[in-house]
């Protein structure tokens, strides 16, 4: 975490008036200008303006410090030069720098916001191997690998008409399309086949696709295509890396003699192109690749050069520069670790970013090859697919771990993470993205799978954090709210009015923060990183431990669990991750064994405990087992009859922490299960699970919750909370057991009543869903983190979301508005858009808070002087 922290927008909420009071502050009784030391600063600050708190003018007052002397400068020439003082000029430099930065920040890091991911109806059986943008006709096309060509409407995307493509040279059965290429001056697509030969069809006929041209007799099969045509010289055209063609517009090749069949194809043979008999084309050729396959190959027309890549890393990727008034090629090559999938270029920035098969992006300046502009890190996977959008600075990767990946390259940070939406696939399964910018959809080929992805409408709205926000937390002992965000920063709020009292930077470097979790003391916060690694915190910034959770790999943590004597971290294998008390003594803490061994079939997602000795765990596959956490052995296992639910119906599933999510609603019964939330039900311990009702819930697959018996390993009851399309849901339960709230993927939040559901044994399991008490929508997009929590006599509700807000409600009740937004509200007085005064909580609801947290246990951490202060974070 940054030592710095930031003020709760304290500068945002002074108007002119304020800054004057202030500004009088630094004058002496005779008008001359003087410095103020903290103590001065904060109490005369306080009583002249008469807003904020002393913490907040205190925070102000040094970070103006902190700035000033990252800088080296203090830029108020009149003012006594100390230690520790600050003038009028150093407070307007700090608040001018953080006016600049907050505009620029706003500017370039707008992340879209996506609509719930859509299967489109595909005519194709192989998998698609290009999507192309007709822009004569605003239609999309895609191609597949047995030759079929969908045409798709340019607005909704439907499916419009399906056509399979003719190829006399090889029998249907043996037709293999390896590229398409779009001519879009002139009307043409040009196809490539394994049978040696580039086909060039006639688009202005949209119904039959009639081949015009056959280039044939090529020595290898071309594997990857491109085209490129001068705007300002339309008659010019380059179509691949292999050739270059002149006079496109009038004829593609010269007709050496009349066709006989006016339905047949010129051919073409290589030979006569690479001896010049084509005279309106010549041939360029490397082979710097060799021996390894060419992935991608362009034509920058900016650069007058063409690029390529591979996945040998000594010709990553090769850029091929054109010498004036000659038909040779000067060569560069890039190196990488372990190569290159893909590639794309800026036209703006004059940058080429690269997808690692090491899972790193890069960017690279094509003029210096001796190493990257970059390094864009967040990836744990090889990532197969990258693409700028032009009109911004912004880049999408897309990985084989099925995240994508939307960064801010002037900031070199991740401004978006979308995981969980993409369909479950084979290791060899053939990815394609395509982007179209103008229309801001996206469009992903999962073999002959379609995703089709849209961006919401922006609107103006206030964020908390500048990322998608991950996790929110409740600090009793401080009465603050904790959140995390997707680029590794922490913001404490102050929960009595929704403004910011600290924000620490970089908690794990750039890798997202998917978790934490507070001590019993409230006093260490424990913060999950992509980057395989759980650190424990002080609320000072000091960084006490690093738990080392993923052996040195970079895993996907899903849950970190504080027990009495232990803590479990899950999310990635199908083993439970256990660090003992006794192991931190040291800074560097090392897992330990789990006595119980790998029970689960698939990966752990989430856990619940409950007091004295029960643990359950909830697996990807849908499988629940109850352990003895004393002595770490399985006892029962609990799995939902199949008929009650998947083999009846298709459903989607969306996985909000990991990546093994199905969207295609085809998936077997098992993978339609995945467990993402547990929770036991405070108040229903011994005497109704004896009895035979509910004591446990669950959520995570197609707006589906469940209710289980863990002392007689039955599923009682369950029902659909949301919209099965949406996929994956979060929920929570009130610390009194009455409340179950839920909320998806759109930013819907449901409030249910459950303290009599399901409490009674029933003969058959209910299906009937509990009363709804309330239904909102305070987020735009997913909600990805859901906690409740008592503050004074009120029992309140606290959201994160992907739309990078984390929202404050009443339970039951309406929104009382958004962390970081202008105006303050007031616990004790109904907030901006409260409409009904919530009953104060009784005895039951502050009994049921106390086991709320890993059943009541104290913390494994007590904040004495055993817990070694590693390092404090850098500025």
């Amino acid at each position: 975490m940054g030592t710095r922290m930031e003020v709760a927008q304290l500068e945002s909420r002074m108007n002119t008036a304020d800054y004057r009071k202030l500004q009088s502050l630094f004058l002496d009784s005779s008008g001359a200008p003087r410095s103020l030391s903290r103590p001065e600063f904060v109490d005369m600050a306080w009583s002249m303006v008469g807003r904020g708190s002393r913490e907040e003018y205190g925070l102000l007052f040094d970070s103006v410090v902190v700035t000033q002397e990252h800088h080296g400068l203090l830029l108020d020439s009149d003012t006594v030069k100390e230690e520790g003082r600050v003038g009028w000029g150093d407070l307007c430099s700090f608040l001018m720098s953080e006016l600049s930065d907050k505009v620029k920040n706003i500017k370039t890091s707008r992340a879209p916001h996506w609509k719930p991911p859509r299967t489109l109806t595909c005519p194709h059986r192989d998998p698609v191997q290009k999507v192309l943008y007709l822009q004569s006709s605003g239609q999309y096309l895609t191609v597949s690998k047995g030759g079929v060509v969908g045409l798709r409407d340019g607005k909704d995307v439907t499916l419009l008409h399906a056509h399979r493509l003719q190829n006399s040279t090889v029998k249907p059965k043996d037709l293999w399309v390896t590229d398409v290429v779009l001519l879009d001056n002139i009307q043409k697509i040009a196809v490539s086949f394994t049978s040696k030969e580039l086909c060039f069809y006639d688009i202005v006929s949209q119904q039959d696709f009639s081949c015009k041209y056959k280039l044939q007799g090529l020595k290898f099969t071309p594997w990857c295509l491109d085209y490129w045509a001068d705007p300002s010289l339309p008659d010019q055209a380059c179509p691949h890396h292999r050739r270059h063609r002149r006079t496109a517009q009038i004829s593609l090749f010269e007709r050496f003699s009349p066709r006989t069949d006016s339905d047949s194809a010129d051919i073409i043979l290589w030979d006569e192109l690479v001896k010049g008999k084509h005279c309106s084309c010549y041939t360029v050729t490397h082979q710097a690749h060799a021996p390894a396959w060419v992935r991608k190959v362009r034509y920058l027309g900016s650069l007058e050069a063409f690029v390529s890549c591979s996945t040998s890393p000594q010709s990553s990727m090769v850029i091929g520069w054109r010498e004036k008034d000659s038909r040779r090629l000067r060569l560069t090559s890039f190196f990488t670790k372990s190569g290159v999938w893909d590639m794309d270029h800026h036209h703006g920035l004059n940058l080429i970013a690269t997808a690692g098969v090491d899972h790193q992006v890069l960017l690279w300046n094509p003029f210096v090859s001796s190493q990257p502009v970059c390094s864009l890190s967040g990836h744990t996977g090889p990532v197969i697919a990258v693409r700028f959008m032009q009109a911004r600075q912004q880049l999408l990767s897309y990985s084989k771990d099925k995240v994508l990946c939307l960064w801010d390259v002037s900031n070199q940070q991740c401004d978006y993470r979308l995981t969980g939406v993409f369909p479950k696939t084979q290791e060899d399964t053939r990815t394609v993205m395509f982007l179209h910018e103008e229309h801001q959809l996206l469009l992903l080929s999962f073999n002959s799978q379609l995703l089709l992805l849209e961006t919401t409408k922006e609107e103006k709205r206030v964020s908390s954090h500048e990322h998608p926000v991950t996790c929110v937390l409740y600090n009793s002992l401080f009465r603050q709210v904790v959140s995390s965000d997707s680029a590794s920063s922490v913001i404490c709020w102050l929960a009595d009015t929704g403004q910011k009292v600290k924000q620490f930077h970089r908690c794990h470097d750039n890798a997202e923060i998917s978790t934490m979790a507070l001590d019993g003391t409230q006093t260490r916060l424990f913060t999950a990183g992509a980057d395989g690694k759980v650190k424990v915190w002080d609320f000072n910034g000091r960084c006490l431990h690093r738990m080392n959770v993923g052996l040195g790999r970079a895993v996907e943590i899903s849950q970190v669990l504080l027990l009495k004597r232990s803590i479990l971290v899950m999310g990635w294998e199908r083993m439970l991750t256990v660090f003992r008390l006794h192991s931190f003594s040291q800074s560097s803490v090392e897992p330990s064994e789990w006595k119980g061994g790998a029970q689960h079939r698939s990966d752990v997602l989430c856990a619940a405990f409950q007091p004295p000795q029960t643990l359950v765990t909830g697996s990807y596959d849908g499988e629940i087992i109850v352990w003895n956490n004393s002595t770490e052995k399985a006892l029962r296992k609990l799995r939902p009859h199949a008929e009650h639910d998947c083999k009846k119906q298709q459903v989607f599933f969306g996985n909000f922490l990991d990546s093994h999510s199905s969207l295609n609603g085809k998936e077997d019964s098992e993978n339609c299960l995945a467990i993402t939330r547990l929770f036991f039900i405070p108040g229903r311990k011994s005497v109704a699970a004896a009895a035979g009702g509910a004591d446990l819930v669950s959520c995570g697959d197609s707006g589906m919750v469940r209710l289980w018996n863990t002392v007689h390993s039955r599923l009682v009851g369950l029902f659909t909370a949301h919209d099965r399309d949406l996929g994956s849901i979060v929920m929570t339960v009130s610390p009194c057991g009455k409340y179950l709230v839920t909320a998806d993927r759109e930013g819907t939040i449901k409030t249910w009543d459950i303290e009599h559901y399901c409490l009674e044994p029933e003969d058959t399991i209910v299906k009937e869903p509990p009363q709804l008490l309330h239904h909102c929508r305070p987020h735009l997009d997913r909600v990805t983190h859901l906690e409740t929590c008592t503050h004074g006599e009120k029992l309140l509700l606290l959201s994160a979301s992907s739309d990078c807000t984390v929202a404050l409600s009443y339970l039951p009740g309406d929104s009382i508005g958004l962390f970081g937004q202008e105006a303050e509200w007031s616990l004790e007085r109904p907030g901006p858009l409260h409409s009904q005064q919530e009953p104060a909580l009784d005895q039951a609801d502050h009994r049921g808070l106390e086991n709320t947290r890993e059943g009541g246990e104290k913390s494994p951490l007590a904040p004495s002087g055993t817990l070694k202060d590693e390092d404090s974070p850098p500025h």
